[in-house]
Order: C-alpha cells, then structure tokens, then sequence
C-alpha cells in the first residue's frame, strides 16, 4: 500500500466515478463528518458520480439516499439498490427468489445465536431485506475465534460470508460488492464497469472490501485498514494518511486538484 499522495496526476485526470464503502470509510463513529460530506458535495459540483456501496441493509439506507449526494446506494453486499435519490428501489433477485431465501436466512441467524457464545443480530436486521448480520464491533464484541466460528458456520449452511469492519454478513446468491458494482453501472449509466474499469476509483477499509481492491486499478483504504492489514491477501493500491470520513475526504481532495 503506497500513500496516496503518490497516486499520479495522469491517472486521476481519467477517473470518472467513484465506488465507495461507507462504514469506517465515509463515515466516523457512524456518522458522516463534515469534512466527508462536504467531499461528496464536491464532487458531484464536479460531475464525478459517487456510488455507495455496503453491506448495510436498504432500510438503513434510504435516509443517507435521501439527503447524501450519491447517485446510487447498493446495500446488502449487492442484493438491491437504492437510487434516484431513495425513490426507486431495485433488486438482482426477484420476489419469490428473495421470499425463499430469507425464510432460509432467517433459519441460520437463530442457529447461530444458539451456538456460538456470545453472538447478537446487528442492531440495523430490521432494515434487512436478502441478508442476516452478525454484530462483532458496532454495539457488541466477538473476539477473533468467534467471528471465525459464524463464518465456518455460514459457509457450512450454503450461506456466503463475509466479515466487515462491524458485522458478519450472510446471504444467499451469486451477489456481492463486485457484481453490484457492476450491476449499478449499467443500471445508471448502461455501460460495463469492467470496459472502463481504469476510469473508476473503489475506497474501502475492511476485509470485505478485498474483492474490489483486487478487481479495481485503482483502489484506495483509508487509513484504518491497516487495523486489518494481515489479514488482506490483497490490500489497495493507496492509502491515506487519515482514517475514515477524513481519508475519504482526502481521496476526493486528490480527484478533485486532478480536474
């Protein structure tokens, strides 16, 4: 991970859009700073588009839709989207798809509350429409072994899983942060991600976030990634010097004095 400020003038004169975790990466302590609001409202003055993309349910997200300037939210690790300012939800899966599979998710959540000590449902599994989650840093603590314990568990009941900066996520499907990425490109703009995949900058600070760090030329973590930082098989291209919301603003500083 090379520090942003080496991130060269000519690559971030191409970016045109920008791909974005938002817990721990645009926000801080849960919630958006100023410095990391005003960075988004900058570049949309900017016509740089920004897509959120987390694993936090839809119904979590609607109000950050509603009064962020985003184009887009993909929530739920890339199961539904929220766009044109939270008024028009969409999803990868249909409704009898989405019926079986949380009647499922619902099944493996109790099992593991059962089994692994200590275990909660996070706070926002109201809002959650095609995914269960497990908390192990927001408002409870699981140490290391435990959040390897639900995974193991997840994976054994046919679920996919993934550890974020505060919760395990499991669901069911071919989804994730990638293929919704891709899948929000050509809903908003009707272009293949991947066609122009040098023009776009993914931001991220978790383990979650290793498929895009992998996928994308140019990937950024802020800097509290390092807290995960030997756990990365593959890390990002930069990181910042400041962490969360701050380092977002950073990245967003470095795209804009690059127009």
């Amino acid at each position: 991970m090379q520090p942003l400020v080496l991130w060269p003038l000519a690559e971030r004169r191409h970016i045109h859009g920008v791909l974005t975790d938002i817990d721990d990466t645009l926000t801080t302590e849960g919630a958006i700073t100023a410095d990391a609001l005003q960075a988004l409202h900058a570049l949309r003055t900017a016509s740089l588009p920004v897509t959120l993309v987390t694993g936090r349910p839809v119904g979590w997200s609607l109000p950050f839709a509603q009064a962020w300037p985003v184009d887009a939210i993909v929530a739920e690790n890339g199961a539904v989207a929220l766009m044109d300012g939270g008024t028009r939800k969409i999803y990868q899966q249909d409704a009898a798809t989405r019926a079986v599979n949380y009647a499922r998710l619902q099944e493996v959540a109790q099992r593991v509350l059962r089994e692994v000590p200590g275990a909660t449902l996070a706070q926002d599994s109201a809002g959650r429409e095609t995914d269960i989650a497990i908390d192990h840093s927001e408002f409870a603590h699981l140490p290391q072994e435990r959040i390897e314990q639900v995974v193991a568990l997840m994976h054994r009941e046919g679920l996919n899983a993934t550890v974020s900066s505060i919760h395990i996520n499991g669901w069911i499907g071919a989804h994730d942060k990638l293929s919704g990425a891709r899948w929000i490109v050509r809903e908003l703009l009707g272009r293949a991600l991947d066609d122009e995949i040098e023009r776009w900058v993914y931001v991220g600070d978790s383990t979650n976030d290793q498929q895009m760090f992998q996928h994308f030329t140019h990937s950024v973590g802020v800097a509290n990634i390092r807290r995960f930082e030997a756990q990365l098989q593959h890390r990002p291209r930069y990181v910042t010097a400041g962490e969360r919301g701050a380092g977002f603003a950073e990245v967003a500083a470095s795209l804009l004095s690059a127009r």
